[in-house]
């Protein structure tokens, strides 16, 4: 699953997280209930959830059966499952929850739903989307035309994956790490950590990175799909060697590159303060 296809969106400034499954947008139940109810927390929100399904099974609902339970970032920040439900049962759940934000919320859904398929048939609308969120934020226009590229990059890379048979979340991030430490010499949770991006902070790493950082993550990236496609590895070893490799090359031009410089392209500055400062937007990993 990619980054692109696990999202969390906001209605009303509360959060609702949601997953591209079988070709459609599931949205985690318990996150709706929350939206709709004000709970004071995820636990009260799942304690209204459990009473509501087992309401429903009484009453002889098929939408409780209709859920499914999927894995998806919780609150303490690790991949859990969840009941997710399609925009169809949602909107069962919907009508079974008196709340005033009832008709407002499936307005909503029905627009999270639209731009998606917006986005399938021509990718272009996404990357345009993304391209204005960036611009609102006050990052600079080249830096935002090497952020979408590195997007680009990273769907390819991940297809490629699924090609060679890796499709578990976990395994794309074990061999990005294998990536970025053949690259810059630290996995993406150090990489964080030296850049001083709060754990908490939902903020996607590369969003905090310079325009060199970005160069180099692309290469490394591209370098690796491209061995892929050409040796076609089987399982976590032999990609985890390739993507190694990959990493390597880009390591060996940054490592270059610094030495032409005279200085580290490895930097500890970050985005984070440009975003304070020039807006306070809600933004989508």
């Amino acid at each position: 699953m990619t980054e692109t296809n696990r999202k969390i969106a906001l209605f009303e400034k509360k959060e609702i997280r949601k997953i591209w499954y079988n070709d459609e947008w599931f949205f985690s139940v318990v996150d709706v209930c929350n939206a709709l109810t004000d709970a004071e927390n995820h636990t009260t929100a799942r304690k209204y959830w459990n009473k509501l399904a087992q309401r429903l099974r009484e009453e002889g609902s098929e939408v409780v059966t209709n859920c499914h339970r999927l894995k998806i970032l919780s609150p303490d920040k690790k991949m859990r499952e969840t009941d997710c439900a399609n925009t169809e049962h949602i909107l069962r759940i919907i009508q079974s929850i008196p709340s005033p934000k009832a008709e407002p919320f499936k307005r909503w859904l029905a627009k999270v739903g639209y731009e998606r398929i917006e986005e399938i048939e021509n990718p272009e609308i996404a990357q345009e989307r993304m391209k204005k969120i960036y611009e609102a934020k006050g990052y600079p226009q080249d830096w935002i035309d090497k952020r979408l590229r590195g997007i680009a990059i990273r769907q390819n890379l991940t297809d490629e994956w699924k090609q060679r048979g890796i499709s578990a979340q976990l395994n794309f991030a074990i061999l990005t790490a294998e990536i970025s430490k053949a690259t810059f010499g630290m996995t993406p949770s150090e990489y964080k950590k030296f850049k001083n991006i709060p754990e908490k902070a939902k903020t996607n790493l590369r969003d905090n990175m310079t325009d060199l950082e970005l160069i180099f993550s692309m290469l490394g990236e591209k370098v690796t799909t491209e061995i892929s496609k050409q040796e076609k590895p089987k399982g976590m070893t032999e990609n985890k060697k390739v993507a190694k490799r990959g990493g390597s090359v880009a390591g060996k031009a940054r490592k270059d590159t610094e030495k032409e410089l005279g200085r580290t392209i490895v930097s500890q500055q970050n985005y984070l303060e440009v975003s304070d400062e020039n807006l306070s937007l809600d933004k989508e990993k």
